[in-house]
């Protein structure tokens, strides 16, 4: 099966051709732990989670690595203000992030490493860097000497001229340039490390290089990351990579996701609109953040408003009733396989793949999910039913949606406990075989006033949550 993404250096579609077909090697920049993680962060995992179980349907193996950031500028300060030690705060909210993925019917990437576990490889790589002349040790500090890349700023599309001296990089006298990015800086004994040039700590840019160096090589298929990114960090992982030894690439396809709009203005804490996964997990479930991060193209920017996630519910509750109509089962990796490896030409399964395929196009993947649920309904063959479930649950699985029975999901927002509800369906049930409809009908009521719809159908009785 052809594969074509984006390829953001390259700027332009490209045929996935990965270095070894019988393993693909991808990394996706994590989030920084220093508070509860926000939506964008949300997005990224998300995105990058359906176009790693894509990957894993059509090779063999894929090598998934997605890091935690725990040492920055950002989790010290955030420590110190609530006077705790950096690592205590870094694992709180780790854990609080593995939270919010599990919500999100995230899979844990294959590694998941942090900086601070491989300090001693960090300090070796940027020794290399030193020893090759593309870093320099002034004032305690390492630098990247940018002009000894000449490259650099071709992933963002930038000159030097170009360049805004100071984005995002500190405006020091001991650099020979403003552009010149720190690769290590000193620091004290409560978030430093011994090093060649005393005590202090890496800088954030040669940390993601570090981890990729480690766990996946000199040269990768795939980079991911949040278009926010694209410059300065991943530009300065690049020249990293591609200074620390001949011949190495670094990567080979680089994707970038689209940032988010709320009311109009792109997400940021000086906008004070930053939303965080858990504040919306309050009002809703993590499968419809989840359809919500999929209704948008992954590389434009998604309008995020309250209508976005009451449709995202709608439309997940139309997919469960369709299910409902047929089993009361979950998706796998082993359906997914099955039913993708004998979809028929021009099947919404197979163009649900085709859709994947084509730069991880989720909408159109999420139109044919929802063309699948049309054709159980407009069937009456059982085994026509049957087979139209399983396709229902194999896409389902790959685009991390329907994990629950439909049960368990029209039962979880509920508003009575589940075995009142059962007891007055089992009254209703009664009232109406008794012919007292009287009974029934006030019963009815009683549930719908609780937030319970019923449905009779042949099979017997049904009930499920009344959305707002």
């Amino acid at each position: 099966m052809d594969i074509h993404i984006y390829d953001s250096k390259h700027r332009r579609m490209r045929l996935f051709q990965p270095m070894d077909p019988n393993e693909v090697t991808i990394y996706v920049c994590g989030p920084t732990v220093y508070d509860q993680v926000h939506i964008g962060n949300g997005l990224s995992a998300v995105v990058f989670d359906v176009f790693v179980r894509f990957l894993r349907l059509v090779y063999p193996k894929v090598s998934y690595v997605r890091n935690i950031t725990d040492i920055d500028d950002k989790i010290i300060n955030a420590a110190l203000d609530n006077d705790e030690p950096f690592d205590q705060l870094a694992e709180r909210f780790t854990h609080a992030f593995h939270e919010d993925a599990a919500a999100l019917h995230v899979l844990p990437p294959d590694v998941e490493p942090r900086p601070t576990l491989i300090i001693p490889k960090i300090i070796s790589m940027i020794e290399r860097l030193v020893d090759r002349g593309h870093a320099y040790v002034a004032s305690g500090h390492v630098l990247f000497d940018v002009a000894s890349f000449p490259e650099y700023g071709t992933l963002s599309n930038r000159t030097l001229e170009d360049m805004i001296d100071g984005a995002r990089v500190e405006v020091a006298p001991y650099k020979k340039d403003p552009k010149d990015f720190v690769l290590w800086k000193p620091s004290n004994d409560v978030a430093g490390w011994d090093s060649p040039w005393g005590l202090g700590r890496p800088g954030w840019h040669i940390e993601c290089s570090a981890m990729i160096h480690e766990h996946l090589g000199s040269t990768i298929d795939i980079h991911g990351a949040g278009s926010d990114l694209l410059f300065p960090h991943n530009e300065n992982e690049l020249a990293q990579g591609k200074c620390v030894e001949d011949g190495a690439n670094y990567v080979n396809y680089w994707m970038h996701n689209g940032m988010l709009n709320i009311s109009g203005r792109k997400m940021s804490k000086s906008l004070g609109n930053v939303l965080t996964i858990k504040a919306l997990r309050d009002k809703y479930s993590g499968e419809a953040i989840r359809y919500a991060f999929l209704t948008g193209h992954y590389r434009q920017s998604l309008v995020w408003n309250e209508r976005l996630l009451e449709q995202s519910v709608s439309s997940l509750d139309s997919l469960y009733r369709s299910l409902r109509l047929v089993s009361e089962t979950t998706g796998s990796p082993e359906l997914a396989c099955n039913v993708f490896k004998d979809a028929p030409r021009e099947s919404h399964s197979a163009l649900l793949i085709e859709a994947l395929a084509d730069d991880v196009h989720t909408p159109r993947a999420l139109a044919e999910l929802h063309n699948i649920a049309k054709q159980i309904h407009l069937s009456d063959d059982d085994q026509e039913r049957i087979d139209l479930r399983n396709q229902l649950l194999a896409g389902g699985w790959l685009l991390g949606l329907l994990n629950m029975t439909p049960s368990e999901y029209f039962q979880a927002s509920a508003q009575l406990n589940v075995s009142a509800i059962e007891e007055l369906v089992l009254q209703r049930d009664e009232a109406r075989k008794n012919r007292d409809f009287e009974r029934a009908d006030a019963i009815r009521d009683e549930l719908a006033a609780n937030g319970i719809q019923i449905e009779d159908t042949p099979n017997g009785t049904r009930w499920s949550s009344i959305r707002n």
